[in-house]
């Protein structure tokens, strides 16, 4: 039996762990060891940003030690390779760690990306000037930005840009300081960085182009100070350093392999370097005299490599760097040739500086082929452009009316039946629409099993409304009914019976059935029809034509344990209470015996309360001051909140008030899934706002939204809504972002899963809540105050009703309790006891 190819990984970055994934697909019997430079694991380096929005680095990690070690790879973190020792300097090719460890090797491969290029400036080695490359150099930023009040960096591309961002949310003044006359100029044409600066300095980001910084010295009132050749000067706390990268190419030029005459280890189309057993891939790799600085032409060398050593021929031919971005909040898209470089190329321009759009195509001297295009402020039309031009498909419309849709013939379209199988929808993952097509072909029906079988929008996610298109037309091509029906009874989805029970004022079941539906109705569309009427009509859930309706939860108004017992959850709201109130709840459940738990809401639930016991509970806690917390129906559970600036030093806005009027204003809403909400007094985003389906965190200015966040299952991080609000226009806002969620989500739809299926995505919503494009913002707005003025508390309501009091019995004919539940105690309080019930093996 032979021995495994043995391969060694030099680096863990995004190119180098896919490399892994890849390789262990197409040769699952090779011995990968992969040796880190950084301390952790792969981790996530295009949402880097995030980190200052709140992700963790275990938000951003790709993988972990233990995943590793389960596949059986050799992982070494935080020991970087110092040298390579190729077959010609030994029997036995190996490398060498700092620490001295030895890792022989059948092949190599090098995945040590880039690091930032720092100008050789008097003064960058201030303890105050920091790289934005790694996990680590975010946190020494962070940590820095106490205390500061300005940051400069120096750079005005793609990382300098979302280095200035990072600067924002940090609370800091931010400057962008460029050589260039231009902003991103490698991708933008000079009109498009123009629009782009005015943009950015619209938000409040300060941009000094033409600038060539001399030295960094001691400030005065600050704690550094720039000085540029033009004898002007900027003061700031601190510098980030992000003009460029360099390849990470030191130790494979040590080891006598070809570089490049300006870096970058030279590779030939199968990613060989000039050592036949050694590859390269990602920014360290230099193919035809280039250096890709995207992922997603790393991603396509380490496959060719995983190929190649597979035994299969594949080969890296060049990558399209066209790219999608949004940058501080401002939509960027570069396709093809951005410059009108091609022999006798044509370029159509469209500048609208009221709304800040900049749009430039580039065409063939006959107007038919796309070879580029420039996007700034609105890249609605950047998929289709992409697809044309990747696919060089024949325009057949006036190239006018790529850049001005108002043209006749209206805006540029492209059917899924028109792009070849070749298209590349996700160009992260290299899915293919041949092989979408034929992963429906092989069973798939839904756009979910697509995503899971191909894994196709699940990078950057910028595919997401073209993967759709394909799927779609490919499912109806095929006679495969995408059906939405709520249910077998109602043959319509839930946003259209939602609107039917709307516009005819429909308030009871029985009615809706007859004129709608067919049947009696079941467990799908009783509890959900159940839901609209209580978003709309806010009649209480328990009046004798809406019991029937309710699951289990809603019919008895908390939630059921495991062991049969129900959850009192009263309203806390904004978690502030008054020791009043909370002396109440610790004597209402030492009175009833329940168990007690703070939750991560800030709220206390009260646990093992029996069905006839409800009632005498929650008289008590309403005649104490609480409310319902609705903690068992799908509707605004919780607004988690901070101390703010009432308390904390750092606080600048009062999110404690805010997070109150919040509360109380959404109370009661019934939703087609649970709602939660977070209100941080600062940046520091103590509330974790931006895990909530709806985020408020405090600027200076007011407050920025968030939206569309979800911290279950399966944790989505909330989107960025819209910036620096006043009081009334984030309450505006909510309204209508809440009210339009009600209405056209899906069945037990959360808000994160609804804003990844919305065609057009968070730009489309921006524009119907903010711009209200759909001209129903003041509809909205007017069905939010209805469900506030008609609020009542349900559990009030309840126990003041005799009729509705009677159903709180276990038995139809007796009061006595249910004998069969039973309690042990644990650390003082009493618990569901375990069951006794063993499975027995069945041979």
């Amino acid at each position: 039996m032979s021995n495994p190819l043995q391969v060694v990984v030099i680096g863990n970055g995004m190119v180098g762990h896919h490399f892994v994934t890849q390789l262990l697909h197409e040769a699952p019997d090779a011995h990968i060891t992969v040796i880190g430079g950084e301390p952790r694991p792969a981790y996530d380096r295009v949402h880097l940003s995030g980190y200052f929005d709140g992700l963790s680095a275990a938000d951003l990690a790709l993988v972990s030690r233990d995943e590793y070690k389960a596949q059986g790879i050799d992982a070494i973190f935080g020991d970087p390779v110092a040298h390579i020792v190729t077959a010609k300097q030994t029997h036995q090719p190996h490398v060498v760690t700092e620490a001295g460890r030895t890792f022989n090797f059948d092949k190599l491969v090098i995945a040590t990306g880039s690091y930032p290029f720092v100008p050789p400036i008097p003064g960058a080695d201030n303890a105050y000037c920091f790289e934005y490359r790694t996990i680590d150099d975010l946190g020494a930023i962070k940590n820095a930005a106490q205390g500061a009040t300005t940051g400069a960096v120096v750079g005005g591309g793609l990382l300098g840009l979302e280095a200035a961002n990072a600067l924002r949310c940090l609370g800091l003044e931010a400057h962008v300081v460029e050589f260039a006359p231009g902003l991103m100029n490698v991708q933008l044409d000079q009109g498009g960085s123009a629009m782009l600066r005015r943009e950015i300095e619209s938000l409040g980001v300060h941009v000094h182009t033409e600038r060539n910084t001399k030295r960094i010295v001691q400030g005065n009132q600050t704690r550094l100070s720039m000085e540029f050749a033009d004898e002007t000067e900027l003061s700031v706390d601190l510098v980030i350093f992000s003009a460029g990268i360099r390849p990470h190419d030191a130790i494979a030029a040590a080891a006598g392999l070809n570089i490049g005459p300006r870096g970058g280890i030279e590779v030939d189309n199968f990613c060989r370097t000039s050592d036949g057993d050694i590859y390269a891939i990602g920014e360290c790799a230099l193919w035809g005299g280039r250096i890709f600085g995207l992922v997603a032409p790393g991603y396509r060398m380490a496959e060719t490599v995983a190929h190649h050593l597979a035994g299969t021929t594949s080969m890296f031919t060049g990558a399209d760097m066209s790219t999608k971005l949004k940058l501080l909040g401002v939509d960027v898209g570069s396709i093809g040739d951005t410059q009108s470089a091609s022999e006798g190329a044509t370029a159509y321009t469209f500048a609208d500086e009221n709304n800040n759009v900049y749009k430039r195509v580039i065409t063939d001297s006959s107007g038919k082929h796309l070879l580029g295009a420039v996007l700034v402020g609105d890249c609605s039309d950047y998929d289709i452009l992409h697809q044309m031009h990747v696919n060089d498909i024949e325009l057949n419309m006036d190239p006018n009316s790529l850049v001005v849709p108002q043209v006749e013939g209206a805006a540029p379209t492209l059917g899924a039946g028109m792009l070849p199988d070749s298209a590349t929808i996700c160009s992260c993952h290299n899915v293919t629409k041949g092989a979408i097509v034929q992963c429906i072909d092989a069973g798939a029906q839904s756009l979910g099993e697509v995503k899971q079988q191909t894994a196709a929008s699940s990078g950057c996610g910028g595919c997401a409304a073209l993967l759709k298109n394909v799927v779609d037309t490919e499912l109806a091509e095929r006679g495969i009914e995408v059906n939405n029906n709520l249910c077998e009874h109602f043959a319509l989805t839930r946003q259209e019976l939602f609107d039917i029970v709307r516009v005819k004022e429909i308030k009871s079941f029985n009615e809706l059935l007859a004129q709608h539906g067919q049947g009696l109705g079941c467990d799908v569309c009783k509890p959900a029809v159940a839901s609209m009427f209580a978003s709309l009509w806010n009649e209480h859930i328990l009046a004798d034509q809406h019991r029937g309706l309710q699951d289990t939860n809603d019919l008895y108004l908390g939630n059921l344990q495991k062991n049969g017992t129900y959850s009192v959850v009263p309203r806390v709201a904004g978690g502030e209470i008054t020791p009043a109130k909370l002396i109440a709840l610790g004597e209402i459940a030492q009175e009833f015996d329940l168990y007690t738990k703070i939750t991560g809401g800030q709220r206390i639930d009260l646990f093992g309360a029996e069905m006839h016991e409800l009632p005498k509970i929650w008289r008590k806690l309403v005649d104490a001051g609480f409310e319902t917390g609705h903690a068992y129906g799908k509707a605004m559970r919780t607004v988690k909140s901070c101390v703010g600036d009432s308390w904390c030093r750092y606080g600048v806005q009062d999110s404690v008030g805010m997070a109150i009027l919040i509360e109380n204003r959404y109370k009661g809403l019934r939703s087609p899934h649970k709602i939660k909400l977070a209100v941080s007094g600062c940046t520091r985003e103590c509330a974790e706002a931006q895990s909530k389906d709806v985020g408020i965190i405090a600027t200076e200015k007011g407050w920025n939204l968030y939206v569309c966040g979800n911290g279950g299952m399966r944790p989505r991080h909330a989107d960025l809504f819209a910036v620096d609000l006043d009081d009334a226009t984030l309450i505006r806002y909510i309204d209508r972002f809440m009210m339009f969620y009600v209405r056209t989500a899906d069945r037990l739809q959360r808000t994160s899963v609804w804003l990844e299926n919305m065609e057009g995505g968070l730009p489309y919503l921006q524009s119907v809540i903010i711009d209200d494009v759909l001209n129903i913002g003041a509809d909205l707005e007017q069905q939010m105050a209805h469900l506030i003025d008609s609020y009542a508390c349900e559990w009030k309501a309840t126990i003041e009703d005799p009729q509705k009091l009677k159903k709180f019995v276990h038995f139809v004919n007796d009061d006595d309790a249910d004998t069969g539940v039973r309690f042990v105690r644990e650390r003082g309080q009493k618990k569901p006891a375990p069951s006794k019930i063993k499975l027995k093996e069945v041979s």
